[in-house]
């Protein structure tokens, strides 16, 4: 039986992205003075102007005009005509601290545990489709985009802009990647390059160097379908954090709890206990105890022991939901505060995962594989 399935990814220079690395950003700096700060910022961006908004109680002495400046610079965002100047451009910020109704119960005490920041149900997934147990589909686009982010910035590709997406559709044959059916790459440019030209430079030295082991006569080759995409970034779309949990996450394959991540300290479960999720997931696929798997965990806001772990392989394992339920009590953390120990998650590591996905990047804790 044969299907398709497509994921997608963007670069850092999309106007969601954008908004996620800054609330990171934020995070980060907060951490690295304070780690102890409770963090919650949202940004939008749009022509000209940033607003960052939230709740931050932290002992850090922050610069948030400067922490945005110097990421649009890093991210090439240095002129006007490109959507937004990192050196002219508005910003306002409204923040304020954590409510002490929260802090009262995330807060461990002589008393009791730390409990989780908020409700909420959070997803891990790995599959053996890829060296990183991801899915095929996001793994490549994601390597399309990180590809197109360096041809950008070496000037390999001098008339490239900093907004750009990827999508690819995935050929699946009995369950198994066989082929890729079409690939998408959409880039911003600048005035004057010939579509021909763009084209041809985007399929040889893009998609050719990351899909080549997928492509064959009959794969489709879409790039920039509209013909031009001059005008992007903040001025073509406005940016928010959190938009992209897809991308973020597994590309669309497995389910996901709806709770984004960025600019969430980890006290805030959607973004840790997700970490563990996959953490999970990934280490049974790893220690062949199933070839895919979907860890489902739940909360409650102040309780420290997760409602809920639900498992799912698919078929794929000769053990029990009940068996591996007690195999991941034994050998994974699951509480807030075990979770947040296991991983280091207080050291400012955030700014790097908000781009091309929290997950399959080996330099990340929770992607280590232990012996169960």
């Amino acid at each position: 039986m044969k299907k398709l399935f497509t994921s997608e990814s963007v670069t850092q220079g999309h106007p969601d992205k954008v908004c996620d690395q800054i609330s990171d950003a934020i995070l980060d700096e907060c951490l690295s003075q304070d780690p102890d700060s409770r963090v919650a910022v949202e940004a939008l961006i749009k022509s000209g102007l940033v607003v960052v908004a939230g709740e931050v109680t932290t002992k850090a002495n922050l610069d948030i005009e400067k922490t945005i400046r110097k990421l649009l610079l890093e991210i090439g965002y240095t002129k006007e005509e490109y959507g937004i100047d990192a050196n002219t451009c508005k910003i306002i910020t409204h923040l304020e601290k954590q409510s002490p109704d929260i802090s009262q119960g995330v807060t461990e005490g002589k008393s009791k545990e730390q409990g989780a920041g908020d409700q909420g149900m959070m997803f891990g997934y790995a599959c053996d489709e890829t060296p990183e147990l991801m899915p095929l589909p996001i793994d490549l686009a994601h390597k399309l985009t990180q590809k197109l982010e360096k041809i950008r910035k070496s000037n390999e590709l001098t008339y490239l802009r900093p907004d750009g997406k990827s999508q690819v559709t995935i050929e699946y044959e009995d369950s198994k990647p066989k082929r890729i059916h079409t690939v998408l790459v959409s880039t911003q440019h600048d005035e004057g390059v010939s579509y021909d030209t763009l084209k041809n430079d985007i399929i040889e030295k893009v998609i050719k160097p990351i899909c080549s082991d997928y492509l064959d006569e009959d794969t489709k080759y879409l790039v920039n379908p509209t013909g031009k995409f001059v005008l992007g970034g903040p001025y073509a779309d406005a940016g928010l954090t959190g938009r992209k949990i897809i991308v973020d996450t597994y590309g669309g394959m497995g389910k996901h709890g709806g709770g984004a991540f960025s600019g969430k300290d980890p006290s805030k479960v959607d973004r840790s206990a997700a970490y563990a999720a996959r953490y999970i997931a990934k280490n049974l696929v790893a220690n062949k105890l199933c070839k895919k798997c979907e860890v489902g965990l739940s909360y409650a806001i102040g309780m420290a022991e997760p409602i809920s772990i639900a498992v799912d392989t698919f078929g794929t394992s000769e053990k029990t939901e009940k068996e591996l339920i007690a195999l991941i009590k034994q050998n994974f953390p699951l509480k807030p505060a075990e979770i947040i120990k296991h991983f280091n998650l207080k050291a400012p590591i955030y700014q790097d995962t908000s781009t091309y996905g929290h997950f399959g990047n080996s330099n990340y804790a929770w992607e280590k594989i232990i012996e169960i």
